[in-house]
C-alpha cells in the first residue's frame, strides 16, 4: 500500500545514495576477467544490430555473411525491437489508452501465455480484454476450447510454472486466470504504481504464485513500457538462466563482481568496448543498450558460442542451437513507447509494411 509521501521520499533518497555508494564500490573492485568469448559478444552485438537495419531498409537477403546469424533464430539486440515485444507495445499497451488497471491486466495477461496467436484469438472471440469485461469463465472456457481443438496456447520461448499445489487447476491456463483476478482484487496495479524503482516493482513481482526471478524481471520491464511506470531500464537488472549461461563463457572470473554487477560493468562500458575493437555499433536512433539489453545479449551469445566456441563450455552442456531462422515476411516499421523519444527520429519508409510484424 502507499506510504506517507514522507517516508516515500525518505525512501527514494536512500536508493540514490546506495547507488552512488555502490557506483564507487564497483570502481575500486577486482574488475571481471574476459574470455575470448568477450570480444564474440560485441561483435555479436554489432552483427545483429546491421541484420535488424538491412531488414529495415528492405536489402535482399541474406542479411549478413554470418553462417551461423544466417540459419539460426536470433532475438534482436534491442528487446524492444523483438517481434512479440513490438506487439506488446503497439497492440496490447498502446492500442488506445487504458487505465492502470487495465494496462496492468492486459500487459500480464498477454506476457502469461507470451503468444500473439492466443492474444489474438481471445480478443477477436472475447472482444477487447479490460478489467470491466474480464471474465474467467469465458476466458477459460475458449482457452479450454483452443486446447481440445490441438492449439499450443503457450509459447516456447519460456515455461510458465503450474504454480503452488494451493492454487492449482487441473488446467493451467485456469490457475493464470484465477490468479490474475485475485490480484486485480487484491490491487496489484496499484501497488506496483506505488513503488519507486524497478527493484520494488520486482520484489513485488516476485513474491506472487507461479512468477519466479526471471518471470518476474521480464514482466517488470515489460510493464515498464506503459506510460503508468517511469522507471529506467538502468535502474536494475536480474539474469536469467541463459545469460548466465553466457555470462560464464564471456568471463574467466567475475572479480568482486556479482552476476548483476557484471551486466552493469558492461552496459556502463559499451561504448569503449566497441572502440576499441574498431566497430561502428548502431544503436537505436540515438540510445544506447540497456541493463535489459546486455542481459539478453548474454543469452543469446551463449547460444551463438555453442557453435563458433565450441569448447568453450557453459553450465548446460548444451552444443547445438535448436531455432532455426524463418522468415516471416516484411519487417515493419518499429514503434516504441513514446516516452523514449524515439518514434520521430525514425525516418519514413514507403518499403515498411506497416500491419506486418517480423522478426
Amino acid at each position: 500500500m502507499l506510504k506517507p509521501r514522507e517516508t516515500r521520499l525518505t525512501r527514494e533518497r536512500r536508493h540514490d545514495r546506495h547507488a552512488s555508494a555502490s557506483i564507487l564500490t564497483l570502481a575500486r573492485r577486482r574488475a571481471p576477467t574476459p574470455s575470448v568469448v568477450f570480444d564474440t559478444y560485441w561483435r555479436f552485438a554489432m552483427e545483429r544490430q546491421e541484420i535488424f537495419f538491412r531488414r529495415l531498409h528492405n536489402e535482399v537477403a541474406p542479411w549478413t555473411d554470418d553462417p551461423v546469424l544466417r540459419e539460426h533464430k536470433f532475438t534482436n539486440v534491442y528487446r524492444a525491437s523483438d517481434r512479440v515485444s513490438q506487439y506488446l507495445i503497439q497492440h496490447v499497451i498502446y492500442r488506445r489508452e487504458y487505465s492502470l488497471r487495465d494496462t496492468v491486466l492486459r500487459t500480464l495477461l498477454f506476457k502469461i501465455f507470451n503468444k500473439i496467436e492466443t492474444w489474438e484469438f481471445l480478443e477477436e472471440a472475447f472482444g477487447e480484454i479490460t478489467e470491466s469485461e474480464f471474465s474467467v469463465e469465458r476466458l477459460d472456457a475458449l482457452l479450454t476450447h483452443a486446447l481440445e481443438a490441438g492449439a499450443s496456447i503457450y509459447s516456447a520461448a519460456y515455461i510458465m510454472p503450474s504454480g503452488p499445489a494451493s492454487i492449482r487447476q487441473p488446467r493451467k491456463h485456469r490457475m493464470h486466470l484465477e490468479l490474475l483476478a485475485e490480484l486485480l482484487r487484491q490491487g496489484l496495479p496499484e501497488r506496483l504504481a506505488a513503488t519507486a524503482s524497478m527493484a520494488e516493482v520486482y520484489s513485488i513481482l516476485v513474491s506472487l504464485p507461479s512468477f519466479g526471478p526471471f518471470l518476474a524481471y521480464q514482466f517488470a520491464i515489460d510493464l515498464n513500457y506503459s506510460p503508468h511506470f517511469t522507471q529506467s531500464e538502468m535502474e536494475f537488472v536480474m539474469p536469467g538462466p541463459g545469460a548466465r549461461d553466457g555470462l560464464r563463457k564471456c568471463f574467466i572470473s567475475f572479480g568482486d563482481y556479482s552476476e548483476s554487477d557484471v551486466i552493469r560493468w558492461v552496459a556502463e562500458r559499451q561504448e569503449q568496448e566497441f572502440v576499441a575493437r574498431g566497430l561502428m555499433f548502431k544503436s537505436l536512433w540515438g540510445r544506447a543498450l540497456q541493463l535489459i539489453d546486455c542481459q539478453n545479449l548474454f543469452c543469446e551469445v551463449d547460444k551463438y558460442a555453442r557453435v563458433v566456441h565450441p569448447d568453450v563450455m557453459g553450465h548446460t552442456g548444451r552444443m547445438r542451437i535448436k531455432q532455426r531462422f524463418v522468415c516471416r515476411g516484411p519487417a515493419p516499421r518499429p514503434w516504441f513507447p513514446p516516452k523514449w523519444g524515439l518514434n520521430d527520429r525514425i525516418p519514413e519508409s514507403h518499403h515498411w509494411a506497416r500491419d506486418a510484424l517480423g522478426r
